[in-house]
């Protein structure tokens, strides 16, 4: 990864510190993205931090305009942001946690796409990466809102792995099962941690992804579930 400009949103959440501190030791440059977030979130003068609103188009233009200003390129985009929300049926879902996971998982993934892959798609051979979940393709009572927003966010990236493998651009989607974050832990004290996934698991599986040895891997979905299959 030495020389690759790598974009990582979430950089300092629960996932996604783990995604960035891997490209950092890989020897890449991140550009960490978060509402906020700052240089000594890592060590090293490889990262770069950028505060950012992503779920607005305003804000992902001013992301892309940052990494346009100071690299001129961009190699690599993983986000990893998201937002869960659950416990209502479909029928008692309430338009505020409706559109919450729509602007944040759904949105925020559409607006940062549209924003970067024009300069992406100038320096071509490409990896972008996103976060989807289990719930994508197995959805359960209770998710309704979180499960279409994912949904939704997987096939708007296999949609950008078609429209640009012309250049060499690939774009996969992983889904992870619940994952083993100091959050979810205390969301969940009671479930079974052991069977969840671990986030240095879901970073491995992007450094591969993103490498020259994963470029043959286009508009995948790709599992992760840990224990709890």
């Amino acid at each position: 990864m030495k020389g690759k400009i790598v974009l990582v949103t979430g950089a300092n959440g629960g996932l996604g510190k783990y995604v960035t501190q891997a490209f950092l030791d890989s020897d890449a440059s991140v550009v960490g993205v978060a509402r906020k977030i700052e240089e000594s979130a890592f060590a090293g003068s490889n990262f770069i931090a950028l505060p950012a609103e992503i779920t607005t188009a305003a804000g992902t233009k001013n992301v892309a305009d940052a990494v346009t200003n100071r690299f001129g390129r961009l190699d690599i985009v993983v986000h990893t942001v998201g937002a869960f929300a659950g416990g209502a049926s479909v029928a008692e879902i309430d338009d505020a946690t409706y559109q919450r996971m729509i602007d944040v998982n759904l949105n925020s993934t559409f607006y940062l796409l549209r924003s970067v892959i024009p300069l992406m798609r100038k320096t071509g051979n490409g990896r972008i990466v996103g976060i989807g979940s289990r719930a994508a393709v197995n959805p359960g009572a209770g998710v309704g809102a979180y499960s279409a927003s994912k949904a939704a966010m997987v096939s708007l990236i296999r949609t950008v792995a078609q429209e640009n493998k012309d250049v060499g651009i690939t774009a996969n989607a992983i889904l992870p099962g619940t994952i083993d974050t100091p959050a979810n832990r205390k969301d969940m004290p009671k479930a079974d941690a052991s069977k969840w996934v671990q986030p240095s698991a879901i970073a491995a599986l992007i450094l591969w992804l993103t490498s020259d040895v994963g470029k043959d891997v286009n508009g995948a979905v790709i599992p992760i579930y840990g224990r709890d299959v």
